[in-house]
């Protein structure tokens, strides 16, 4: 049934193809206008409509430039507001975006702010910070990022893809060659020289030497939602899971629990879902009526920012109620490299930090 609607949609995605080759080129030529600044900028975005890792890769910049002055700067895809907004402790998964949220929550260090206008945000941002990472902004091509890391899913890679709407590419493939940095994120543990050529050819030979990099998951312990339990994803061997999901591609993390958990209820919802009372009410009920004598809810990082909304967390009150964050591994033989791209280019590009801390002065 997908593949007809697939066929009958393709007249559609032939025009919007037609559509954004041509927008990317009026700004290639210069005749539309992208605002470059004079700080580090860094793109981290992906071709396709939904996840493709960004968070955790965001994540990994934070923690590799943990010298700097860092500011995140997100749409804030899902909120209810517009315009400028500082992430701060009245901020909700409604108010800024979950992932803005959960960057909040995990970095106190580092500004947090959303913006749909990223050349408005970076204005706001640039005079008090060292550099800039922005959330899923690749194609926002108003800006002229100084270094564009770009995310391609293993699985969604090696099967090929159809631009908008018969797909979830949002521009041709070969908009990648704008990119500084080509990652393939959620790669499998022994990836093998057969799966990487075959990730190679989709790109050309240059890319493909220079740009490509691979990188896995790495799953952490299990976070209490409400305390600061923490358990390890070898409690789970005598425990059925109900597992509650609203993000773009669950299979990986399913079949990580399966190694663990003998049974697996799944509660699955479209990317980056608002999670209602009605939602809850059928994962509680389902939890409370379940015969198992040992049984854990878990949720991934990004969802359950949204679970803190206060109507939302009283239903979960009591129950075992657990997150599970993530992070990428970049592979171990190229790690320094990729490290040493990003450091180069922030390096090269940082103004005088003796100036900066004078205007903070």
């Amino acid at each position: 049934m997908i593949k007809y609607v697939r066929l009958l949609l393709l007249p559609f995605s032939v025009i919007y193809g037609i559509v954004v080759i041509l927008r990317n080129k009026l700004y290639d030529w210069g005749l539309f206008k992208s605002t470059r600044f004079d700080l580090p900028v860094i793109c981290v975005g992906n071709l396709v409509v939904g996840g493709s890792g960004k968070s955790p890769v965001t994540e990994y910049l934070v923690h590799l430039l943990t010298d700097y002055k860092i500011a995140i700067l997100s749409r804030g895809y899902g909120r209810n507001t517009k315009g400028f907004l500082y992430a701060d402790h009245t901020a909700t998964a409604k108010s800024i975006g979950d992932e803005p949220l959960q960057f909040y929550h995990k970095f106190p260090q580092v500004t947090v702010a959303v913006c749909e206008d990223r050349v408005k945000g970076i204005t706001q941002l640039k005079d008090t910070h060292d550099l800039i990472i922005l959330d899923d902004a690749f194609q926002h091509r108003r800006l002229n990022p100084g270094f564009s890391i770009l995310l391609f899913e293993f699985q969604k890679l090696i099967t090929g893809q159809f631009l908008l709407p018969a797909g979830n590419l949002r521009e041709p493939f070969r908009g990648y060659r704008r990119a500084d940095v080509l990652l393939v994120t959620k790669s499998p543990l022994d990836i093998n020289k057969q799966q990487k050529e075959q990730c190679s050819g989709k790109f050309n030979k240059a890319a493909a030497a220079n740009k490509l990099f691979f990188s896995s998951i790495a799953y952490k312990n299990l976070h209490s939602l409400l305390t600061n339990e923490v358990l390890t994803i070898e409690s789970l061997s005598d425990r059925k899971v109900f597992l509650l999901t609203g993000i773009a591609n669950p299979t990986p993390l399913l079949e990580y629990l399966s190694q663990f958990s003998p049974a697996i209820e799944h509660h699955d919802y479209p990317d980056h879902h608002s999670f209602s009372s009605g939602n809850l009410s059928k994962l509680v009920k389902a939890f409370h009526q379940d015969s198992a004598k040992e049984k854990i809810i878990i949720t991934t990082e990004k969802d359950a920012q949204r679970l803190f909304d206060v109507t939302i967390k009283e239903l979960l009150l009591n129950l075992p109620v657990f997150y599970l964050p993530i992070n990428i591994n970049i592979e171990a033989e190229h790690k320094k490299t990729f490290d040493q791209k990003i450091l180069k280019y922030v390096s090269d590009t940082s103004r005088d930090r003796r100036i900066y801390k004078a205007k903070m002065q």
